[in-house]
């Protein structure tokens, strides 16, 4: 079976604010004892993922 992918499209605030919001999961879940390893995968994806410019039409 094929591996389903999703795409997210975020413009550099966006961006930013998931970044801080996956920072902020992470220290609640080192102060709760629990592993972090997920969510620093995330992290490290989000924050090597390339950029790539897009032209924005508005009906």
């Amino acid at each position: 079976m094929r591996e389903k992918f999703n795409h997210l499209y975020l413009d550099s605030h966006e961006r930013k604010l998931l970044i801080h919001s996956l920072v902020e999961l992470k220290n609640q879940r080192i102060q709760q004892g629990r592993y972090t390893d997920c969510v620093d995968k995330l992290i490290f994806k989000v924050i090597n993922t390339p950029t790539k410019r897009m032209k924005i039409e508005y009906v």
